[in-house]
Order: structure tokens, then sequence, then C-alpha cells
């Protein structure tokens, strides 16, 4: 579905009260995918759309093993791949792909079809039991609540606006493709057990933001997130 079709799905998709989600509880749609890749386009494209909701807390993922098939995505890092295999063995898929959505953790869908894609983000509600995050004066907290297994907080920085890549070799040479909210840094940077616990916030740049993420085990469900 291309992008122009999937914004009047938008209008629709966040008045159901089956995603309890807001602008200080987003829901978390990452996406993996690669330059490189044919099939990767409109699962780009709709996460660029959604990227525009507040509602929405939307990651551009680049992975590497598309990099040695006739083009090396200009953001991919060893750790973003490491991260979509954590996934894939929480879920038992057997091998990770491109393009691959996931939703708070929890849901899997391809990405590319939009409506496919706005039902696994009703669907895929992570509730409102997990620890507030706030941030002021350097430092972020992360709050009490009731933990039944240690979760790792990820610190993540990524670059919101639109970044136009010209391809020039592999499977989408000759295209440009755009993408937005494209994750430059993942960092693990404590461990909540559901005490409050206090992290220093990374310095500022004007041309990132920032987003942690609290997520049980290692691949597991999403259980806060924020835009800080």
């Amino acid at each position: 579905m291309a992008a122009a079709a999937l914004l009047p799905l938008l209008a629709m998709a966040f008045v159901t009260p089956a995603v309890a989600s807001d602008a200080a509880h987003p829901t978390v749609v990452e996406l993996y995918q690669s330059q490189g890749c044919s099939s990767c386009p409109p699962a780009i494209q709709n996460l660029n759309v959604i990227s525009q909701r507040p509602e929405i807390l939307a990651l551009t993922f680049a992975v590497t093993y598309w990099d040695q098939l006739g083009w090396k995505d200009t953001f991919a890092k060893p750790e973003f791949t490491e991260r979509q295999r954590d996934y894939d063995q929480v879920a038992r898929l057997g091998q990770v792909a491109t393009p691959q959505t996931i939703v708070n953790g929890r849901a899997t869908t391809n990405g590319g079809n939009g409506r496919q894609l706005l039902e696994t983000i009703r669907t895929a509600d992570r509730g409102v039991s997990g620890p507030a995050i706030a941030s002021a004066a350097g430092k972020i907290t992360i709050g009490a609540a009731k933990a039944t297994q240690p979760a790792t907080i990820w610190l993540i920085r990524y670059d919101p606006r639109p970044l136009s890549v010209p391809i020039r070799a592999g499977e989408n040479g000759g295209r440009t493709l755009v993408h937005r909210n494209v994750v430059l840094s993942l960092a693990a940077v404590g461990s909540w057990r559901g005490s409050a616990i206090t992290i220093p916030a990374p310095s500022t740049d004007p041309n990132l933001q920032t987003a942690v993420l609290v997520q049980s085990g290692k691949g597991g469900a999403i259980i806060a997130a924020a835009r800080l």
C-alpha cells in the first residue's frame, strides 16, 4: 500500500482503545531493512508515514547481511543485526530477513503492507503496567513498578530528518531511498529490576533525538518507552 493510501487509514487506526499509547507512552515500531534489499522500499515508505504520529516511536534499523550483495547500506551496524537476531531467537523464526517490522517487541510483520502493519500495531498493545520514564537535570529516571524479570534499559539515538540516499548499485541501484528516524546508535545502559533507577542522560545534539526502551530479557517485550 502506498504512503498516500496509508494516510487515511492512520486517521482511523488510533481512535480505537485497543492501542493504549500516547505521546508519553508511544507504541514502538522497529523496521529492520537494508538499502540493498529490493523488497524493503514499501516498508521504508510505510514507516516514514507512521513516524509522523506522536503515538508512535518509529525506528529504522539498517542491518549488515545485505552489505556483500552489491550495495553496502550507509547506516548499517553489526549491533542492529544482532538485535534483529535476538528477536528471531525469541520468536523462533529460524532466520532473519528483510524487511521485518516488530511492534513493542511482541508482534512481527513484514511492514510493506499498510493494512497488515496497522493491524499489527492495533493488536500489539503493551498495556500501561510498565515503569514511568522521565528526564530532568541531565538524568534519566526509570520509575518503580512490578517486574517479572530483569529488563534491559536501551538508549537509542536517531535522526528524525528525512535522509535521502542515492543507491548506486545492487537490487535498488538507480533509486533514491528516503529514510526517517534512522537509528545511529544503540546502547544497553543498565538493568531495571522493579526499583527506580537513575542513569546519565546523553549529551545533546541538535540533529538527533533520544529514545529510551525498557525491554524484558534479550529480544523480549518492550514494557516501557519514551522520547526524551
